[in-house]
């Protein structure tokens, strides 16, 4: 991996050039060193750019710094830390100077803000989360502790890019300087001691449950070391290393490095061993992704939100379940509509948003939501007594929530969603990628409502088109239809020309199929024109 790290110090992104420049997507900036993407002057350019929005908002509180094991993350890391010492910015960093999850900086930030008498803080998060080994990331977390909204992310991008044209301008310390400059914080410390508030230890302790824990390579490994040792769990860390190239990780469904935990391919090595285990989890290398394994195999992300959310609404008495404070289920709109029918069969409000975690954030601040997921395997949660708890990404989070599920239950969570589809049915749920041309993906920002001419998809009625989401009334980026059996949402690729198409039946895998080449029939007509 030297080759990649020379990269990110030795070439200079050109900002005149479009496709080097700085651009935050629903995840930061991401990008390669080798393709002037990711590199020393684009992690400068970020960070001033972050310390410009922190005074225009008036934060003068110390800002957390967090980072994965990727090649690039350490370099970068240490890039925004000497920005930050220039600007005298109070940062905190991982004591030892270790690796930080994202989860875990979100929680120390919320921690930090609920001292009404504290200046406000916030938090960098260096990590391209499960992307290959050669890819770079950096994400920013506002007062919130969740990912910047487009609002936030739009000025700092705009700034930086400002400070990409003339990078002699940001002001810079040496590393030594930089490193005596920053405070050490406990982050592991404060997260696993504050478990008990978001999740049943007790029960999982008192289950006896024996659990596996896969890192990835990745920041989870010291949090489950320290989860193991302070909770007395029967839990094995399966795999403690850490290497920057990823070598150990199997290959993924397309022959490439990726450390995603919830692609079977990925997770074939936990896969293999899962026998060993009552329950088994992987977590990306940022730890904001969880994936489930028990008896069954490698849990569908969908499934298990349908679980978490089940089980949640079962047993959480301390979260308000009427009234004008009672929690709403928080789901992305190309999540299983099995969240839907299990939000109805407790009688709470469903709060269904645009693809993008940011869009959950604000809920879980506020404390309105009890739950956010997403159907990628990321999600998080209120404390048992309905407090903020993680505003982004919860991977650890959401793998103790499975033991606690298990222990208080006896079920897998497999078992659990088989219950569940012999209460509320059995859906087949399938995402395609069609290419289209620069002018259909362009389309799709025009589209509205009234541009979908049909009544019918696949045999039923047609009950809602949207292109707005029905919880927070935002653009979801294309088009969404449902029928009472099934429904489709497809949304133009960012970076490649296609558009994907997420669909889901209640009726069985021909009735999905079916569903599938009359979405690609209806955009046809309504992309054309």
């Amino acid at each position: 991996m030297d080759n990649i790290v020379n990269a990110f110090f030795e070439h200079t992104p050109n900002a005149d050039i479009a496709a080097e420049r700085v651009a935050f997507g629903t995840s930061g900036h991401r990008g390669r060193a080798t393709q002037r993407t990711f590199n020393a002057a684009h992690i400068w350019a970020i960070t001033q750019a972050v310390v410009d929005y922190r005074v225009d908002a008036g934060y003068r509180g110390p800002l957390f710094l967090g980072l994965d094991t990727h090649a690039l993350s350490r370099p970068a890391w240490e890039c925004a830390l000497q920005v930050l010492a220039a600007n005298d910015i109070a940062v905190m960093i991982e004591k030892g100077q270790g690796y930080t999850a994202t989860p875990l900086v979100s929680h120390a930030i919320l921690q930090h803000n609920a001292n009404p008498n504290a200046h406000r803080a916030d938090g960098l998060i260096i990590t391209p989360s499960h992307n290959p080994p050669e890819d770079g990331g950096i994400k920013y977390n506002p007062y919130h502790g969740g990912p910047a909204d487009t609002d936030a992310t739009g000025w700092i991008e705009a700034r930086a890019n400002e400070y990409l044209a003339r990078i002699d301008d940001v002001p810079r310390v040496t590393l030594e300087k930089a490193l005596a400059h920053a405070s050490e914080f406990d982050f592991t410390a404060l997260y696993v001691n504050n478990l008990s508030q978001v999740v049943d230890m007790t029960a999982i302790k008192r289950a006896g449950l024996k659990l596996g824990a896969d890192p990835m390579g990745g920041t989870a490994l010291p949090v489950w070391q320290a989860i193991a040792e302070r909770f007395e769990l029967e839990l094995e860390v399966v795999n403690t290393t850490i290497d920057e190239s990823f070598a150990f990780m199997p290959p993924d469904h397309d022959g490439k490095t990726r450390m995603d935990c919830s692609s079977p391919a990925a997770m074939a090595n936990l896969l293999e061993i899962k026998e060993r285990f009552d329950l088994a989890f992987g977590n990306d290398p940022d730890a904001d992704r969880h994936g489930i394994v028990d008896a069954s195999g490698l849990m569908n992300p969908n499934h298990f939100l349908a679980v978490c959310v089940d089980y949640l609404l079962s047993y959480r008495p301390n979260w308000p379940a009427s009234g004008g404070n009672a929690l709403k289920i928080g789901k992305t709109l190309v999540s299983s509509s099995m969240i839907d029918r299990v939000v109805a069969s407790h009688e709470r409000e469903l709060y269904e948003v645009p693809v993008g975690f940011k869009w959950f954030v604000e809920g879980l601040h506020q404390g309105y939501l009890g739950f956010g997921g997403e159907e990628s395997a990321g999600a998080s949660l209120l404390t048992r007594d309905g407090k903020p708890w993680s505003t982004d990404k919860d991977g650890i989070a959401l793998c103790l929530l499975a033991a606690e599920i298990m222990a208080v239950t006896g079920k897998t969570p497999s078992a659990y969603y088989a219950e569940l589809t012999e209460r509320l049915g059995t859906p087949s749920y399938k995402r395609v990628d069609t290419p289209c041309t620069f002018e259909e993906k362009a389309a799709f920002k025009k589209l509205t409502a009234e541009s979908v001419a049909a009544d019918t998809l696949a045999g039923d009625a047609i009950t809602a088109i949207l292109v707005k989401a029905p919880g927070n009334g935002a653009g979801i980026g294309g088009l969404k239809v449902t029928t009472q059996n099934g429904w489709f949402a497809a949304r133009p690729s960012g970076t490649e020309s296609l558009y994907k198409i997420y669909a889901e039946s209640f009726k069985g895998d021909e009735h999905l199929d079916e569903l599938i080449e009359s979405a690609k029939a209806l955009l046809k007509n309504v992309l054309v024109g």
